[in-house]
């Protein structure tokens, strides 16, 4: 047996039989001298979760993208058996196409294929049908002022066929509807099928099935489109199944970043069943951690599909720290059972720190009252959990079997041969090294410090401007020319009543809802509401009976105001369609039509419908928001804002106090985070510039930066401390950590930046926003670790004393 090297090295055991195998922590000896039972253990695991992973379901629910506990969504929830097709739905609109048939919706052809169209659609599952709308339904009426007084009927003629004076009955109708903007184009060209759906599908008792429903529609869109219309779908549920149909590219690009990241590393070690051993590892953490999900219940969403690479990135970092540290000992000539233990000893605490720090990082997300972020919390912190099994411990024990090859062993030790040096030998350091050993001087540590200040207080000022919510029409989770958003741009630019509705729910005794006091009220919100930029129009009971004293005098506009009289003002629920009011006529629903569902659209409509509520004076008339797929929105949006800042204090109070049980030394601590935090500063001065709104798809990212990137602060800070206390300068220190954790920090940054950035030219849009903000995270974590850490660390944590130093360099010339 050999004595500790000058370097601070484990002595070089060649012999099995030399080891002591009762040598090492109680775990290390439970787990090695058990090497056989553990694989078995694991192997088994293996097969069973693998075989649970097969029923994993990929599916998506509307509730669970909404908060429910907030106090729109709890009086939206309160009333929503009253308030059907107000949550989730979608908006068909069917084009008359050029050159197939008249080009108007006034065609006998067009109107037999939406005949046919409306009632397909009727019959889907999850289909609220009750409250389904379109010209051929029953509650889609004409009400207009005649001779005979007031009229009405139903828009579709009764006998209609077709014919010519049918067509131009239907016409009329339609024109006396004040559907006009609502179900049917101003230009006449196409009209819309109004499609609320259910969160439960009737028939089955299960989850509406969004990819089916998507499916279906796809189905239609393939056999109507060639009778001459073209369909246009917009909505939430059509948005998920753009997303859910877009996951075979999405995996592609997983594969491809898997690929980069296996070639990266194998250029690396150029030992191909190591670096194989590394990638399968992590991939087996993957699908461990898809066995539990199905194993407990969970689903996979489009929001928490992106969650396994990033379970697998985490693996490829921490298994290439023990592939580097076993490949370095048996360089050096060490067994490759006891390098393997040696690897463990050195680098599991750091690496179970980290993945606690990760698994912190991903379950503070819990705390986010939307179901979706708390289920990718769950999913997330199980991945990293299961880390610790497949990377920390089943890695290195498979590394004990298998070894590196010859070639890579020796090729390893000739690299370190080259680039070890200390003061003495500093000219054969390599550049690289060179380099940032310059960051454990004051002169350079300082101007390292400075810059990082600056780009703190200029980060933080551009981040100021970070907008909570969208910040592009239509979907922002899908690329801009993607076939939603062109659809999206067809409904704004042929329909006043947008896709884009807040519902604002108003409250009154039984039978009042048509109070004069009530509708002045409701009348006056919905004036000021019409003023405010982004707002297209609105509808409301108010406006009914103000048309309905039109109509009792003989169609005189002159009388368009809201008569005092309650029996005048009643006759208004006579030709109120159903969604205006309730049965008890105890609740009323303002309609506001919006331009866009962007943040600032949102905002000024919810401050001025909070102002007027809270200076109404009358107690039996209550404003309450909000309903209408907006509303919803737009309560996302507050929470989404108050749980941003929230999260991220919540994470790195818990990363402090995880580092702080690691480290015992606050000096530590701030050395490692507070790179961290420049980190997290300049994301979101990133997603400004960017123009990335916070909302459900990006929030997790600013959480997700935190956990990842203490990993790189902890494998180098852990090595740096323990040839600190051993007596080594920081200089020697930290080149010691680069040579041992610090390259492989480098190399994971780079590889894993470059993996993800490959994500850019995802066709979902979201996929490419997170690609970004994930290599700008890898890339400026690896760099923190490298460059600011040591030049905190030069600052802040306690350097060798002049002797121990002298002693200590005596020893290494000997």
């Amino acid at each position: 047996m050999i004595s500790e090297d000058a370097l601070g090295q484990p002595p070089v055991i060649a012999r099995l039989e030399d080891f002591d195998r009762q040598s090492g922590s109680r775990l290390e000896r439970l787990l090695f001298n058990n090497r056989v039972a553990v694989v078995a253990l694991c192997l088994i695991a293996s097969l069973f979760l693998g075989w649970q992973a097969t029923h994993l379901r990929l599916n998506a629910s509307f509730e669970k993208m909404i908060p429910t506990g907030h106090p729109y969504i709890a009086n939206y929830l309160a009333h929503k058996s009253e308030l059907g097709g107000l949550g989730n739905s979608v908006r068909i609109a069917v084009e008359a196409a050029d050159g197939t048939i008249s080009g108007t919706i006034f065609d006998k052809r067009y109107m037999e294929t939406l005949r046919a169209i409306n009632d397909a659609v009727f019959l889907l599952p999850g289909v609220d049908r009750p409250f389904l709308k379109s010209l051929w339904t029953p509650a889609t009426r004409w009400t207009a002022v005649t001779e005979q007084g007031i009229d009405g009927g139903t828009v579709i003629p009764d006998g209609f066929d077709g014919s010519a004076a049918s067509l131009e009955a239907l016409r009329a109708n339609v024109e006396r509807s004040g559907e006009i903007g609502q179900l049917v184009a101003a230009n006449f060209r196409s009209s819309v099928i109004f499609v609320p759906l259910l969160d439960v599908e009737p028939e089955t008792g299960k989850p509406f099935d969004y990819r089916k429903f998507s499916q279906s529609l796809d189905a239609l869109k393939a056999k109507y489109e060639p009778m001459g219309v073209k369909l246009h779908v917009t909505g939430f549920a059509r948005i998920v199944g753009d997303l859910i149909a877009g996951l075979e590219q999405v995996l592609l690009f997983f594969v491809a970043a898997v690929a980069i990241a296996f070639l990266v590393v194998l250029a690396y070690t150029r030992c191909v069943r190591s670096t194989l051993l590394v990638m399968c590892c992590s991939l087996v953490a993957v699908m461990w951690q898809l066995g539990l999900l199905s194993l407990l219940g969970y689903e996979l969403d489009p929001y928490s599909v992106l969650v396994p690479f990033l379970v697998f990135a985490i693996g490829m970092s921490h298994g290439a720290q023990k592939m580097n540290g076993i490949m370095q000992d048996i360089g050096r000539g060490t067994h490759r059972v006891v390098a393997a233990r040696y690897t463990f000893r050195r680098l599991f605490v750091a690496g179970l720190t980290a993945l606690l720090c990760d698994a912190v990082g991903f379950a503070v997300l819990i705390i986010i009252d939307i179901k979706v972020i708390q289920d990718l919390a769950v999913i997330a912190s199980i991945g990293v959990g299961v880390l610790i099994f497949t990377n920390l411990i089943l890695l290195p024990i498979l590394l004990s079997y298998l070894g590196v090859s010859a070639s890579a062993a020796s090729r390893s030790l000739r690299e370190e041969a080259d680039m070890r040096g200390d003061g003495r030998e500093a000219g054969n350091k390599h550049w690289a090294w060179r380099f940032l050993d310059l960051f454990t001087q004051r002169r350079y540590a300082a101007m390292a410090i400075a810059v990082a200040a600056l780009l703190a207080a200029g980060g933080y000022r551009v981040s100021l401007d970070l907008k909570v919510g969208d910040l592009d029409p239509g979907a922002p989770e899908l690329q801009p020319d993607s076939a939603y958003n062109r659809d999206s741009a067809f409904m704004v630019g042929n329909y006043a009543a947008s896709s884009d509705i807040l519902v604002v729910m108003v409250k009154t005794p039984n039978d009042q809802c048509t109070a004069y006091r009530s509708l002045s009220r409701v009348d006056e919100l919905a004036w000021r509401l019409r003023q405010l930029p982004g707002v297209e129009a609105t509808s409301s009971m108010a406006t009914l009976a103000k048309l309905a004293g039109v109509g009792f005098n003989e169609g005189n506009f002159k009388w368009f105001e809201l008569i005092p009289n309650e029996g005048a003002l009643g006759v208004a629920q006579t030709i109120a369609p159903r969604e205006s009011f309730n049965k008890m006529c105890s609740l009323l629903t303002l309609y506001v039509y919006l331009q866009d569902h962007k943040a600032d659209t949102l905002a000024r409509v919810v401050a001025a419908v909070e102002e007027y509520g809270a200076g109404n004076g009358d107690p039996n008339v209550r404003f309450l928001l909000a309903a209408g797929n907006s509303g919803i929105e737009a309560a996302t949006n507050i929470v989404v804002g108050k749980a941003m800042h929230e999260m991220l204090i919540w994470v790195y109070g818990a990363v402090i106090l995880l580092c702080f049980v690691t480290f015992r030394s606050w000096r530590a601590v701030a050395t490692a985070v507070i790179p961290l935090v420049l980190t997290s500063i300049l994301c979101e001065a990133l997603m400004v510039v960017l123009g990335m709104g916070v909302k459900v798809a990006t929030l997790p990212v600013i959480a997700l930066g935190v956990g990842i990137g203490v990993d790189y602060a902890l494998y180098v800070l852990s090595i740096v401390l323990s040839h600190l206390r051993a007596g080594e300068s920081l200089s020697v220190a930290y080149y010691r950590s680069l040579l041992f954790t610090g390259r492989v920090v480098m190399l994971t940054g780079l590889t894993l930046a470059v993996a993800v950035a490959t994500w850019y030219w995802s066709p979902i849009k979201f996929q490419a926003d997170m690609g970004i903000l994930l290599a700008f995270m890898f890339l400026w974590n690896m760099l923190g670790a490298l460059i600011l850490l040591p030049a905190l660390a030069c600052f802040l944590l306690p350097r060798a004393t002049p002797a121990v130093d002298a002693a200590r360099t005596a020893k290494v010339m000997v």
